[in-house]
């Protein structure tokens, strides 16, 4: 049964896509499901859109004007967790893995069914709710929970006392966990500004967040030369 377009409190959807023409259709055939549709055409338009939070899931096109896909999805997963599935003509395997590397939630081939589609993004939607669920605009990841609006952390249900700028280290690293945030990343997201060759403040605060987080300093890993990793597995080694 259709729904005569979407219902007040459907979720919203942001379509990143450069090809007018299909968001048209697309458009259509979700809004024609309940679901609202947003589109928008280039890649710079679409992160600065995806970082307000105003939608519930973004589809994203791996090929952009502007910003390509995947450099979007990067930019994005240090600044939000909104589930994005992303849709592109790239099939090559490592597209696809470096796709879901760089945190997406989904990746589907293009050309693609709509009601294959539609299954997914209500998939993604339904394991996005119980994180939505912990409310206070916070969310949980990895056993931690953080509420960016308090600046609160919690561990295994305790408390941890962080500093403002650990916080912020520590919500930069879970956000993109997986992947290597290089030094230069996370200087310009604290201070605007490059990482100096010189600088050790950096260090010291990896260091002080390390020891707060007790049991799980070592889910912060450091790589030689590049940056830090919050690691997705127990298994991961672990820098010396």
């Amino acid at each position: 049964m259709l729904i005569d377009g979407p219902m007040e409190g459907s979720p919203r959807l942001l379509l990143i896509d450069d090809d007018q023409e299909l968001c048209a259709l697309m458009k259509e055939f979700l809004e024609a499901r309940g679901l609202a549709c947003d589109t928008v055409h280039t890649g710079p338009r679409g992160l600065a859109l995806a970082i307000e939070a105003a939608h519930d899931l973004v589809l994203l096109d791996g090929m952009l004007p502007g910003l390509d896909g995947f450099e979007v999805l990067r930019q994005l997963r240090l600044r939000s967790d909104i589930p994005v599935i992303m849709l592109t003509a790239r099939t090559a395997p490592a597209d696809r893995v470096a796709g879901l590397d760089a945190g997406a939630d989904d990746y589907i081939p293009k050309p693609f069914g709509p009601e294959e589609l539609l299954a997914r993004i209500r998939a993604v939607l339904r394991r996005a709710r119980p994180m939505a669920a912990a409310g206070g605009g916070g969310y949980e990841r990895l056993g931690l929970r953080l509420s960016p609006a308090t600046r609160e952390v919690w561990a295994s249900g305790e408390a941890l006392e962080l500093t403002a700028i650990e916080f912020s280290i520590l919500d930069l690293l879970l956000r993109a966990a997986g992947r290597v945030v290089t030094r230069d990343e996370i200087t310009a997201a604290l201070h605007q500004r490059e990482a100096s060759p010189f600088e050790r403040a950096l260090d010291v605060h990896i260091s002080h967040l390390r020891k707060k987080l007790g049991p799980r300093r070592d889910d912060i890993v450091t790589i030689r030369g590049a940056g830090y990793l919050f690691r997705l597995d127990p298994d991961y080694p672990v820098a010396p």
